[in-house]
């Protein structure tokens, strides 16, 4: 892909044009050409990208040339300029942009004979990694980049770290052991191989870029969304809000979906799918080791004040539920919604009024337990409760305001909050940061607070609820859920909230 000529202020990127040839400032930078130099710029450009011969499925570079005019004209059009077959400035000045290296001519936005992916389960291997990022985040970005499509699609992507996958994926420039050496910094920005066998699917990034997660260089998310589009099949597209449009352009991606027109090209290929996701988790939760019986949970009374918000009930299988707050509780998972929560054991579900069962509470904000001292905080606006685990009685001396754990007065709720057991440390989630909170000396840590996405990549920058499970964070942001593992710093797959209500 290649550079646009907007300026974005440093965050998430969302594709607009990004493409693989995406290269690093926002801006390109003028260089100036002789007019020799402009022609040879020209053929070699035209020659690369604007051949009339069909892509196969190396769907990197056709063979032979069309006439020098036919091809600009061809270019010109594609990118929207008056279609002259002249050399002019702004035609020369698309050809300096960073790109793609996959050609430009398409046929309804497939490559030619329209190939795909024969199964579900498509594997994928980063051999060499890039110097720019570390290796969580260069993992997360990517595994981000192929959610994008299985958010729409009925197939699953899984890397592996060791073997021969179906997409390799590598970090080098120039020479790179095909035959299509990248031209350094702001030229070609990485390429892909459309669906097949050997090296079909397998994409390349120049590394003589610079790779970043923000505006600044070439921001990953981006271009490798735009190459995994090659490598699912898809060509480019002459929409300029789309995806797969062939130059780079930077965008916001925070909360990134696929544009419309590239979510319809790969659904075209692949179908649409279900309403049942296939990484839904298998949730059984570990045995309660409570030789004690539990108190009767309360019955579901009438509200002489209906509440006009929805009734949770109707929304438990609703593929956008949004929780509020989660948690657990002695091997219990507690999901609150609406001043109601969902309580999930090996016997089953069972949806409870918050009221009914802490009469001084309506509504819970964020949750957390923990276990070691046998206690639960609930929390909602400025304030939070303990709660004995074991009994679910409220302690005395609550509520007590959020301030008083160290968090300062311009935070009037809390959005989530979770007990991490291998540190000890209690994580609160504000807005787009978080703080973390010392349990055993009862303060906050120094140097907090942090920023979300800077610290648990490929989660987004929000959470709206959180808890931990088999040794596992799930971190959700509206109605999808982040399945980390703290230690390494990696998302492991993304679920959706309804999942863990038995949905099936």
């Amino acid at each position: 892909m290649r550079l646009g000529d907007e300026t974005v202020p440093p965050v998430e990127v969302e594709p607009e044009g990004s493409s693989p040839r995406e290269s690093a400032p926002t801006t390109a930078p003028e260089v100036k050409t002789s007019p020799r130099e402009d022609d040879s710029l020209a053929e070699e450009y035209l020659s690369l990208f604007f051949t009339d011969v069909g892509l196969a499925n190396s769907s990197l570079r056709s063979i032979t040339r069309t006439p020098f005019n036919e091809s600009l004209q061809a270019m010109q059009a594609f990118f929207g300029l008056e279609v002259t077959g002249i050399l002019d400035n702004e035609t020369v000045a698309v050809m300096k942009e960073p790109r793609c290296g996959v050609s430009d001519i398409s046929r309804y936005g497939h490559f030619h004979g329209r190939p795909k992916w024969k199964k579900r389960l498509i594997t994928y291997r980063i051999t060499r990694y890039t110097v720019d990022l570390n290796q969580r985040q260069v993992d997360a970005t990517i595994a981000q980049a192929f959610q994008l499509y299985s958010d729409v699609i009925p197939l699953d992507f899984k890397q592996i770290y060791s073997g021969t996958a179906d997409i390799m994926i590598l970090f080098q420039g120039g020479y790179h052991g095909d035959f299509y050496p990248f031209d350094g910094r702001n030229g070609v920005l990485a390429h892909a191989n459309s669906p097949g066998q050997g090296l079909g699917g397998d994409t390349h990034f120049d590394e003589d870029e610079t790779w970043t997660l923000t505006r600044r260089g070439v921001n990953l998310l981006l271009v490798a969304a735009h190459e995994f589009g090659h490598a699912l099949g898809l060509d480019h597209s002459r929409d300029r809000r789309a995806l797969m449009f062939p130059t780079y352009k930077y965008v916001n991606t925070n909360g990134y979906k696929l544009p419309d027109d590239d979510r319809r090209g790969v659904q075209a290929l692949y179908g649409v799918r279900r309403a049942k996701p296939t990484t839904e988790p298998e949730l059984t939760p570990p045995p309660v080791p409570e030789p004690e019986p539990e108190p009767e949970e309360p019955t579901e009374d009438p509200d002489p004040k209906p509440d006009p918000r929805p009734n949770p009930r109707d929304e438990q299988c609703n593929r956008d539920l949004v929780f509020d707050a989660a948690t657990s509780i002695r091997g219990d998972l507690y999901f609150f919604k609406n001043g109601y929560y969902w309580r999930k054991n090996s016997q089953g579900i069972r949806l409870t009024k918050v009221s009914s069962r802490w009469s001084r509470i309506n509504d819970v904000d964020a949750a957390y337990e923990v276990p070691y001292k046998n206690e639960v905080y609930l929390f909602e606006g400025h304030q939070f409760w303990a709660i004995t685990a074991y009994s679910k009685t409220m302690m005395p001396g609550y509520p007590r305001r959020i301030t008083t754990l160290g968090l300062p007065p311009s935070v009037s709720k809390v959005d989530a909050a979770v007990y991490v057991r291998t540190t000890g440390k209690t994580l609160i989630f504000v807005k787009n940061q978080y703080w973390s909170y010392n349990e055993a000396r009862n303060q906050m840590d120094h140097g907090y607070p942090r920023y979300i996405a800077y610290d648990f990549p490929g989660i987004g920058s929000k959470v709206d609820a959180v808890f931990e499970n088999y040794g596992y964070l799930y971190f959700s942001n509206g109605p999808r859920q982040s399945e980390y593992y703290l230690q390494h710093k990696t998302v492991r797959r993304v679920l959706l909230n309804y999942g863990w209500l038995n949905c099936y």
